[in-house]
């Protein structure tokens, strides 16, 4: 599902990455752990193409992303340290946006679904940004999960959710691993981290411990 060859990322003199090589196979979930500064998120922004690297190769399903990210996109989910949601609108207002964006047909359906697989029924036709942090954690879940990606890219999921929430998204970590889909998990949380996921990788300034 991902192939990293090589991988190497720069901010001015901050080296986060170099030479990194990994791969994550099908219907396999990983854990990326480490404190703050670590590299978790970079990584992931390199993998959902949102960040470039100054060198080496990603491969997502078989795809260039470094040549072809429009193509790689379609194959990912990502849940971001930002919603990617629009506060004005309610949250079921932003999946019919992210609705039309890709395509889907009978929109409206897989809309409710996403917004009962995350327990967002309730509090759908309310502005996002009238939303507790929590509950915008959710909706940003349902805009991840909207057009069924083969790859879900997690950054600290668990951010701003209750403990309540933490178990469903922890339910529902395990239901899409379940039903073949790969997951990174991005978390500061260990455990959390180690009870979700098939194996860990532990980063510390970019490098693998």
């Amino acid at each position: 599902m991902i192939q990293i060859e090589a991988i190497s990322k720069a901010f001015g003199p901050q080296v986060v990455f170099s030479q990194a090589t990994a791969f994550l196979q099908a219907k396999t979930r990983v854990g990326l752990v480490g404190p703050n500064g670590s590299g978790k998120t970079t990584l992931i922004r390199v993998l959902a193409t949102a960040l470039r690297p100054h060198a080496g190769s990603l491969t997502i399903a078989g795809i260039d992303a470094l040549r072809r990210p429009g193509a790689a996109r379609r194959w990912l989910g990502v849940v971001a340290h930002q919603t990617y949601l629009y506060g004005s609108l309610t949250a079921r207002e932003n999946l019919r946006f992210y609705a039309r964006l890709y395509g889907l047909p009978d929109a409206d359906a897989r809309i409710a679904a996403v917004l009962g697989e995350v327990g967002l029924e309730a509090r759908a036709d309310e502005p996002v940004a009238t939303l507790s942090r929590g509950m915008q954690q959710r909706a940003s879940l349902a805009r991840a999960i909207l057009h069924e990606p083969r790859l879900l890219l997690l950054d600290e999921p668990e951010t701003g959710l209750d403990e309540t929430a933490q178990d469903i998204l922890g339910r529902l970590i395990t239901g899409w691993a379940a039903a073949g889909h790969s997951i990174v998990l991005a978390s500061h949380r260990l455990e959390w981290a180690e009870a979700l996921t098939d194996r860990v990788i532990k980063l510390d300034r970019g490098r693998q411990v």
